[in-house]
């Protein structure tokens, strides 16, 4: 595929320094203004309002087996207005012995429940021109700006009582979601009993035992204070 030539303004893109072996940094560092930089959430950002986790098939696999997927994608969706998966290789229910239902869950679960787009790549080449492209779109002919974000975005009153809920242990978006519309206000939710809790969808004895003796818990002080 022939390569556009830039626009004399070239675009920034922050990538995370993790990402530094790979042949996308090789690529992005000839056609944009490429920053390195130890980021807390995403491998790139593209502008103030995307942030892009990528991922290959191999470690999308493994996030799912050992738990990372959904913790990164919270943190994700809770960084950015707009977050984006990539997704990059091929054979995805081929490589490893991971029942197809695991996956075909995860996938329904990021597009439905989080509401994060995945766009899939054959190879590293076509997801540095993605990239790219996104970041071109974001940036130029605009007055947006790509900057490392020292706080999360303001939230709506809704996200902000997700985010409290979410703190609760063993509780994620999705889990704070169903409870508050199950329960209506943080304040029920807190005040309900483990068997009114063990009731909803991903919360088994477990979770519901385990929140209920945090919120009974008393605080003990810090020797520090």
């Amino acid at each position: 595929m022939p390569q556009q030539s830039l626009p004399s303004e070239k675009v920034v893109i922050y990538v995370d320094s993790r990402e530094m072996h790979t042949r996308i940094v090789d690529i992005l560092r000839k056609q944009c203004d490429l920053r390195e930089k130890q980021l807390a959430v995403a491998d790139f950002l593209l502008s103030d309002r995307v942030g892009c986790e990528r991922k290959t098939v191999s470690d999308f696999l493994q996030s799912i087996v050992d738990g990372r997927l959904f913790k990164q994608l919270v943190e994700l969706k809770e960084g950015f207005e707009k977050p984006l998966l990539i997704i990059e290789g091929d054979s995805l229910f081929e490589q490893r012995n991971i029942h197809e239902n695991a996956i075909n869950g995860a996938l329904a679960s990021i597009a439905i429940e989080f509401s994060i787009p995945m766009i899939w790549t054959k190879n590293q080449m076509e997801t540095a021109h993605l990239l790219l492209a996104i970041a071109k779109r974001e940036q130029l002919g605009s007055s947006a700006t790509v900057s490392i974000r020292g706080q999360k975005r303001v939230r709506s009153e809704n996200e902000e009582q997700e985010f409290l809920v979410a703190g609760l242990p063993g509780i994620n978006t999705v889990h704070a979601k169903r409870l508050l519309e199950h329960f209506g206000t943080p304040e029920k939710l807190f005040s309900a009993h483990e068997s009114e809790l063990k009731k909803l969808h991903g919360i088994g004895n477990k979770k519901a035992r385990r929140i209920r003796q945090l919120l009974e818990r008393t605080y003990e002080k810090s020797i520090l204070e």
